[in-house]
Formats: C-alpha cells, structure tokens, sequence
C-alpha cells in the first residue's frame, strides 16, 4: 500500500515537471516583449478612455502611437494640443496645433407646450423612441430629448434642459471628443471649430422638409430659402435637402447670415449683443439735405460780403 501511493507521488511529480517545462518553453515562444514607450504615452494621456480617438482606450492609443511609431492620423481629442505635444515629445517629433472644437447642438428647442403632439411615455432612450414615432412634435428630425448624448458623455459637458428638454453643451467642460456625437441617433450634434473667441455661427435645425412643412413644427426651422447662401461673402454656407449649412473651416463670423435669416434658424453664438441706441436718438428728427447745407451756405455769403484786398 505504502509502495502504490510512493508511486503514485513520483508519477505526479514527474508530470509536474514535465507540464512545467512545457509551460516555459511555451512561454518563451510566444512571449510578448511590450515597448516601455508604450506606459510612458499611456502616463500622460488623459485617461478618459472615452473612444474619441477611434481606439478601445487610452493604452490602445498609446500602442498605436508606438506601432506607427508617427502621429499621423492618431489623435487624442479630450487632451487637446497639450497633451499631443507631450506625446509628440516622447516620440521625438514636433505636434501640429489644431483647432479646438466643441459640441454643438443643431436643433431649437421646438417639442415643448402647445407643439406638442403625443406624450412618450416608454423607455427612455432616444435610438428605441426614434425607431416607434418621430418625436413630440412630429418633427422626424430634431431633438427626441431622452437624453442619450449626456449619458455618453464622461466629462459632464451635457446636461437636459428641464425647461425645454433639450441638450446643452458646457464649453468649458467639453472636450469634444464624440462620445455624444456617437450616441445621438438623429444626428443632431457634431464636432465644430471654437471659432475666434469662441465665436460661432450655424444653422440651429437640421429638418429636410421643405418650408411649410418644416415651420409647421418649428417656428424656428429653416426653409431653405437661401437668403443667407447670398449675403455670405465667403460662399460658406451651401443649400442642400432644404437645408442650410455653415462650412466653419470657410466661415469669417461676420454676421451677415445671421440678420439675413427670417426664421431665426442661423445661430451666432458667443456674439456680443449690440447695444439699442437711446429712445431720444431714434426719435431725434433727421437732418434733410437742405438743412445740413444750409450752414454752409451762410458761411460762403458771410465771405463773400468780406473786404477784398489785392
């Protein structure tokens, strides 16, 4: 009995051995031997892992930068162009500054009180309630209000209008990297330049329907009439599907657009309100043409009724 159970230890000792060695071989042939490179760009990306630079994370950033072993279409956006100089650092080359960007919401406001045609009362989430019927309002392209953009967003730039249920987008916290631009099903948000102080001008509704239809669930919706297409001195802005779009790459912000609209559907955001003049200028009467010249007219008799001298 004894002898059975010394055998018994042996054989298992040896097929320990032997699988040990096995293991090790195993492992020295298929061993990964990992950049260090790759740690020291993951220690100084953001951390988010929030998807904006089309990879699965932050560290899968960081192997792609490494693999590539340029930066050619990589990009960090919640890090900006800080944190791409630091990266450009480590890989011993120099990062072109780009344009911040932000989210911007392109749709008013326009499912709420009197517009207001059915109640939802399902799940809420947008892509689901957009699949059953299109909105509120009857609108089949604007804003269904659920919410899934601020649930995407892992920065806390987005919050839900509790007034008109709408998205709004905190400049100072977005770093613009997508993640909302991803989760809304109608399209409605995307990615533009900041713009010089911040300034920016663009089309507030994305409907395709044409005019009537179009004001017929917002008053503030764009009906492609094209008046703003013709006072753009940079042919930023294109009319295409009934609707209007500002180029931000082409456009200088001058406001033209803007005060051109009838709807109300161009947005300058940012822009410092002009200033109403005093109610006593706007109703001073104004001086004719035979009023202003009349002053001088007495000045030239008054010197022509002066001594000559030779």
């Amino acid at each position: 009995m004894t002898t059975q159970i010394l055998l018994a230890v042996a054989v298992l000792g040896i097929l320990g051995i032997v699988f040990a060695v096995v293991l090790y071989f195993v492992a020295q042939k298929f061993k990964v031997v990992e950049d260090p490179l790759i740690d020291e760009i993951a220690e100084v990306l953001p951390g988010a892992n929030c998807g904006g630079c089309g990879k699965a994370g932050c560290r899968a950033l960081a192997e792609a930068f490494v693999k590539q072993g340029n930066m050619e279409g990589l990009k960090c956006p919640a890090g900006g162009n800080a944190v791409m100089e630091k990266v450009a650092a480590l890989l011993g080359q120099t990062a072109e500054a780009s344009e911040p960007q932000v989210a911007v919401v392109r749709c008013a406001a326009c499912f709420t009180g009197e517009r207001r045609q059915v109640r939802y009362d399902g799940l809420k989430d947008c892509s689901f309630a957009g699949s059953l019927y299109m909105g509120e309002n009857g609108c089949a392209f604007g804003c269904l209000g659920l919410g899934n953009c601020a649930a995407a967003c892992q920065f806390d730039a987005l919050s839900m209008d509790p007034v008109t249920g709408a998205p709004l987008v905190d400049e100072e916290k977005c770093t613009a990297c997508g993640a909302c631009v991803k989760a809304c099903p109608r399209g409605i948000i995307e990615l533009r330049n900041k713009g010089r102080k911040n300034r920016r001008v663009y089309v507030n509704c994305v409907n395709k329907e044409k005019g009537a239809m179009a004001r017929k669930t917002c008053d503030n919706a764009c009906i492609g009439c094209g008046k703003c297409a013709k006072v753009c001195p940079k042919e930023a802005i294109k009319i295409e599907n009934n609707l209007a779009y500002v180029d931000y790459t082409v456009c200088i912000a001058c406001g033209k657009c803007v005060n051109e609209c009838p709807t109300g559907a161009m947005v300058a955001e940012n822009f410092t309100p002009v200033k109403p003049k005093p109610a006593e200028e706007l109703n001073a009467p104004k001086a004719t043409i035979t009023e202003s010249v009349a002053p001088m007219a007495e000045k030239v008799e008054l010197n022509n009724n002066l001594p000559h001298t030779n």
